[in-house]
């Protein structure tokens, strides 16, 4: 796998989380079903969505990240392993 960061608006992450919580998985895994269903062709407007992606693309490019302490990435890794098994 290849890690991918993304932007998403407040609605997409609360609709995400949603989903995720019906399913009992990850944001991850609802991603990564999504758009597998969106490559297959299976999605009715995957141009609309493209665009969509392809518009946002860099629109948070200046937004300043909190710096990370030594093993804070790992520590929230295994956390996460540990709530989705």
């Amino acid at each position: 796998m290849h890690r991918t960061n993304l932007y998403l608006t407040e609605q997409q992450t609360s609709a995400l989380d949603r989903l995720a919580a019906q399913e009992g998985t990850s944001r991850a895994e609802i991603v990564r079903r999504l758009l597998d269903r969106a490559l297959a062709g299976e999605d009715d407007d995957l141009v609309a969505d493209l665009a969509a992606i392809d518009s946002a693309f860099g629109a948070y490019r200046d937004a300043e990240v909190a710096p990370r302490e030594p093993g804070q990435r790992e520590d929230h890794l295994a956390g996460l392993w540990e709530r989705t098994g």
